[in-house]
């Protein structure tokens, strides 16, 4: 079967701030699975068919557009990988709504007439979201992608076409839970939290595919062992896609409320942001971008 190039044009409702949105996924991107170069984000994904297959999205904001493009054999109807794409860039956002509920604050006002129409990075597949954000835990960005790359190199399936630096895909929960974690440089414990993760997702015990119900799920990954409320608050932000999910123990939340010069004790962080509901999870990323230049205020 030969290889064919597809290409798609996926259009959002203006505005869109790109620039934090391509830096948040460029700093992330795990080596050899994404790649960015500074224009267009690349990842390795799976086709509807089990394929492997590697997508580029740039946007084109002239025409209030992102450019997909994918070059594959036998990819059949792309409307799985159109969804991915439009997921990865939080395509579907309505940011004049969003926009409009946090700029009635007005500690946050400034932050969204500063970049408005901020979105939420999602993700290409929930585990994977899963690993990065236990990988994350407590450890720097670029921390976190290093051993997100090991996983890749050592436990994922290598690409037979790669694509500008995009050389595997990554592992499956069936792959993770089966491999052998002890010589990435990872603790005793996070190997263990992220072995039982794998098998829980490989059993179908735990969907992290964002379809199911998110306080179920958030629940069952708060009961694996290794796993607390900023892991899980992070995997239902980027991965289950709760608009209103919250890290209050986040390190660049806390300092983010210190810079707007309001209270950040914890319980005056998690009062303070009920003003957010329901999108406290866009006010959270106003607040990473904040403070970006000054801090690495988002892990994983």
């Amino acid at each position: 079967m030969a290889f064919e190039t597809i290409e798609r044009r996926l259009r959002y409702r203006p505005p869109l701030a790109m620039v934090p949105l391509m830096r948040f996924l460029g700093d992330r991107a795990i080596p050899g699975v994404e790649s960015f170069d500074g224009t267009t984000f690349r990842r390795a994904v799976r086709t509807p068919e089990g394929e492997p297959t590697v997508i580029a999205l740039t946007p084109r904001p002239e025409g209030d557009e992102v450019l997909l493009r994918m070059i594959a054999e036998g990819v059949g109807e792309p409307s799985s990988l159109v969804r991915t794409a439009r997921r990865l860039f939080d395509l579907d956002a309505d940011p004049l709504v969003i926009d409009a509920a946090l700029s009635a604050d007005p500690a946050l006002r400034p932050l969204v007439r500063s970049t408005p129409g901020i979105r939420m990075p999602g993700a290409a597949d929930g585990f994977e979201l899963a690993v990065r954000a236990i990988l994350g835990q407590q450890v720097s960005v670029r921390a976190a992608r290093t051993f997100a790359g090991r996983i890749a190199e050592a436990s994922g399936t290598p690409l037979e076409r790669p694509q500008d630096g995009v050389t595997h895909l990554f592992p499956t929960a069936e792959q993770l839970a089966a491999s052998s974690l002890g010589s990435l440089g990872l603790t005793k414990a996070r190997a263990g939290t992220l072995r039982r993760m794998a098998e829980l997702v490989a059993a179908g015990e735990l969907d992290l595919s964002g379809v199911t119900d998110h306080a179920a799920t958030a629940e069952r990954l708060l009961a694996v062992p290794g796993i607390g409320p900023w892991t899980v608050a992070y995997v239902s932000m980027r991965a289950l896609r709760d608009p209103d999910a919250f890290p209050a123990g986040d390190l660049g939340v806390r300092l983010g409320f210190e810079t707007l010069g309001l209270p950040s004790t914890p319980a005056a962080i998690r009062g303070y942001a009920d003003r957010w509901r329901p999108w406290r999870a866009y006010a959270v990323m106003h607040l990473w971008n904040d403070g970006h230049r000054g801090h690495e205020s988002a892990r994983a």
